[in-house]
């Protein structure tokens, strides 16, 4: 019996020692839904932070149909699991609040970034670039090509998509002051489904006559709204621009359907994300004013809304698509 009782003891001791010296942070990056290529990319830069945080575990995660109901279910999972920090890309900014709001009552710091939520659903929101340049940035791109103006129109993700309805909001506000030759003559969605995304590009073609650019805000409605105007031969009349992933709209820069487009890095975003969620979870505050780490992407000042705007958007055309493309 003792040399029982001393067998045990031993193996109790050699648990203790093998295990680590430190409670591994639980972050779970939930995305607004699986299987799209920016979101992927997001994730190659929250396992960075990871694994140069050295005792993060990040959870990548999200529904396969991006709509807030598959999100709460996920956010609900989440909290069974207690993580110890969620940091979502939102598909409706409030509907997900009270999800959200049971979560930090638990003890969990949430935080969103891309598409934000409601700032009583979370303590801070990382915006991948400034609203007002973003705006500003998508109907550049397409004016830029127009010398004599022409109409334009929007395909943009859901509708009720944060970050896509306020880029949009400042894309308006700039056409009268920089870009009087530009018409916008309408705004639709795709809600990133490519297949709703295909049929708005061909509902918007086949009502525009002299429609001259598609705008998309989107990586998965600018792919669609190119391969609509590449298939129905009118490269060279309509330009498609936005927001694009360069590995998956290289083709349509090589081919003519679009002159250029722009994205901030998704590596660099999930990454950011990630470092902000651990600097919460370490004791860090979000309030206005305060300064966060983003590790390598520097750090974030909040605003009297507890948000901030990691780094402007980078321009993709024909002088190098190929480098980016190899890159994300």
């Amino acid at each position: 019996m003792k040399l029982l009782k001393i067998l045990a003891t031993t193996t109790a001791v050699a648990v203790l020692l093998a295990a680590p010296a430190y409670a591994q942070t639980r972050i779970a990056l939930v995305v607004k839904s699986l299987g799209n290529g920016f979101f992927d990319a997001a994730n190659k830069g929250a396992q960075e932070a990871a694994a140069e945080l050295g005792d993060v575990e990040v959870i990548y995660t999200g529904p396969t149909a991006a709509t807030a109901e598959a999100q709460i279910e996920v956010v609900n999972s989440l909290i069974a699991q207690q993580v110890d920090a969620i940091a979502i890309s939102a598909n409706d900014p409030d509907a997900l609040v009270p999800a959200l709001q049971k979560a930090m009552e638990r003890g969990i710091k949430v935080i969103s970034w891309d598409s934000g939520v409601a700032p009583e659903g979370r303590q801070l929101h990382l915006n991948p670039s400034d609203i007002g340049l973003i705006g500003e940035t998508i109907i550049k791109l397409a004016a830029d090509y127009l010398p004599e103006g022409g109409d334009v129109a929007i395909l943009s993700a859901a509708s009720t998509a944060t970050n896509q309805n306020a880029w949009i909001e400042a894309a308006k506000a700039v056409i009268p002051e920089k870009f009087p030759n530009i018409n916008l003559v309408s705004v639709v969605y795709g809600d990133d489904d490519s297949v709703k995304s295909t049929d708005e590009a061909k509902g918007l073609i086949a009502s525009y006559p002299d429609l001259k650019a598609i705008i998309a805000p989107t990586t998965v409605g600018v792919v669609a709204a190119a391969q609509v105007v590449t298939d129905q031969g009118l490269i060279g009349k309509i330009n498609v621009t936005g927001l694009a992933l360069p590995s998956e709209f290289k083709q349509f820069i090589d081919n003519g359907a679009s002159q250029a487009v722009a994205l901030w890095n998704p590596i660099d975003l999930g990454y950011a994300a990630v470092m902000l969620a651990n600097d919460l979870v370490e004791g860090g505050e979000a309030a206005p004013g305060a300064t966060l780490s983003m590790g390598r992407m520097g750090e974030l000042t909040l605003d009297d809304t507890n948000s901030g705007a990691m780094a402007p958007p980078f321009t993709f055309d024909k002088s190098n698509i190929e480098e980016f493309s190899k890159i994300y």
